[in-house]
């Protein structure tokens, strides 16, 4: 991979994104999970009940499933089964309800699934899927841990950071913000894209804390080099590589 090379960290063979599909009747949460999906820089199809969920996996192909165990039509276990069908070994993360017995979570997990319970944090449900989607095999030759944005790598598993081959040391948060950037190459992030995966809660309207880590980074990144974090006025930040001299 050369210093202008860029890539997210898992990726089908070929090069190609991850297709997710998230199956579930309440259209705010099947949107948010869509955006915080595609911001994993996957390809995500939504339907909005068990029958079309089988029929866009006909279509779509997903090398994962988000499904909602309650749906109009059919219940969750048995889109599971009838998936299973057509697309064996697809992965399936369960959304389910607090209040969800013994069984009902022994029947979900079966076959190697996992489940979230509502209300469930982003972070959480995108950490499930890339552990699903690892066991399942989905990734090629491109997969991995470790992101690439020109000479700025970051290991997700060991959290170690360099640019250059010179080894560079970050807080736990600033390790968030920079994978958060480096997944998502060249793309323009709000303030408020920050804070909700960055903090993962409501900072109260303190937008400014954004500024400093932002500012944290560039101390440690693009200090003595060519400037790789970009603030883009009234719009947000970017990381992409530098312009060499």
């Amino acid at each position: 991979m050369t210093a202008t090379q860029e890539r997210t960290d898992m990726l089908r063979p070929a090069g190609k994104p991850v297709r997710v599909l998230v199956v579930d009747d309440d259209p705010s949460l099947t949107e948010l999970l869509s955006i915080a999906l595609h911001s994993e820089g996957w390809r995500i199809r939504s339907a909005a009940d068990g029958q079309g969920g089988l029929r866009a996996a006909r279509d779509f192909r997903p090398d994962a499933v988000v499904l909602a165990v309650a749906l109009p039509d059919l219940d969750g276990l048995s889109v599971r089964a009838r998936l299973r069908q057509e697309h064996p070994g697809v992965p399936v993360l369960f959304l389910t309800a607090k209040d969800s017995g013994p069984d009902r979570i022994a029947g979900l997990t079966a076959g190697g699934d996992e489940y979230v319970t509502k209300p469930f944090g982003l972070e959480d449900v995108v950490g499930r899927l890339r552990g699903l989607i690892r066991r399942a095999g989905v990734m090629g030759s491109y997969g991995g841990s470790v992101l690439v944005v020109g000479d700025l790598t970051l290991d997700e598993d060991s959290h170690e950071v360099a640019r250059g081959g010179t080894a560079i040391h970050l807080t736990a948060t600033e390790f968030e913000l920079l994978r958060y950037l480096m997944r998502n190459p060249r793309r323009v992030l709000s303030k408020a894209q920050i804070l909700d995966r960055v903090w993962s809660y409501d900072f109260g309207g303190r937008a400014n804390v954004v500024e400093l880590y932002i500012s944290y980074l560039r101390r440690k990144i693009d200090a003595g080099r060519e400037p790789m974090i970009h603030t883009r006025r009234g719009a947000g930040y970017l990381i992409k590589p530098a312009v060499p001299l």
